[in-house]
């Protein structure tokens, strides 16, 4: 099991050494238009050069999956064109202190931006899943710049996307993952992207795997799962009691 899933996140990694031709990305998908999706994150190691999808869910946060953490991580955001990268954002990125390279459970991580983004027509955040309402499209879509196929080297400089349909949680084989199955979904590279169901960021782009009849099972972290962790992270206790009190303040003023 440890090697099997060590294999299949590393198969959503993406290595962007020089001279490969690119190509349109997500299995089955289809170009996004330029900068309609101004949530998703471009990630790459500056050493490493592999990279990853994430998404904005805070003008100095992202969220992306934990099996992309590297040492030397950078954002560029209001991406649509990988050719075309504006100035990249240095990161500290916090995995999920259970992750562990050895299972598949837990693959979630938040990057803190060390100089936060200022929001426009290119660059907005994306609403994530809370435990309050779990109730969940089963009609969903996957963004990123990843392979169009999923066994040959074809990444994609430009943003794709494809829509996807959820399926039993229970054929699905992890407690805290969502998945979807069939010919067309992410692929190596796009690690770390939303699915997004009815414009909310669901669950994270984790691993995948060939089922012994062929189809193809791709799983995402389950976001709603996490929502405690991610909000003792971007909003620590010692900040909403500042807050909190702020607030009173003013009140009394």
């Amino acid at each position: 099991m440890s090697i099997l899933w060590h294999i299949t996140c590393l198969l959503l990694l993406r290595s962007c050494t020089p001279g490969f031709s690119m190509h349109d990305g997500i299995v089955g998908g289809r170009v996004s238009i330029p900068h309609s999706r101004p949530y998703m994150v471009y990630i790459r190691d500056k050493i490493s050069q592999l990279t990853c999808g994430g998404f904005l869910i805070r003008e100095d946060y992202v969220m992306t999956a934990a099996h992309c953490k590297q040492s030397h991580l950078v954002v560029f955001v209001g991406v649509h064109d990988t050719n075309f990268l504006p100035d990249g954002i240095e990161v500290d990125p916090i995995p999920h202190p259970k992750f562990s390279m050895k299972r598949p459970d837990h693959d979630i991580m938040l990057l803190k931006l060390k100089t936060p983004v200022p929001l426009s027509k290119f660059v907005q955040t994306i609403i994530y899943q809370n435990p309050e309402n779990e109730e969940i499209s089963q009609d969903c879509m996957v963004v990123g710049w990843g392979w169009q196929d999923y066994h040959d080297e074809s990444p994609s400089n430009v943003l794709q996307e494809a829509n996807v349909t959820l399926i039993d949680s229970e054929n699905c084989g992890m407690a805290d993952t969502l998945c979807t199955e069939g010919s067309t979904g992410p692929a190596r590279g796009d690690s770390g992207g939303p699915l997004v169901c009815g414009g909310v960021a669901e669950g994270i782009v984790s691993f995948s795997k060939t089922k012994s009849n062929a189809d193809h099972l791709s799983a995402y972290t389950r976001i709603s799962l996490y929502y405690s962790w991610t909000q003792s992270i971007i909003n620590p206790p010692t900040q909403q009691q500042s807050e909190t009190w702020k607030g009173k303040l003013d009140k009394l003023i």
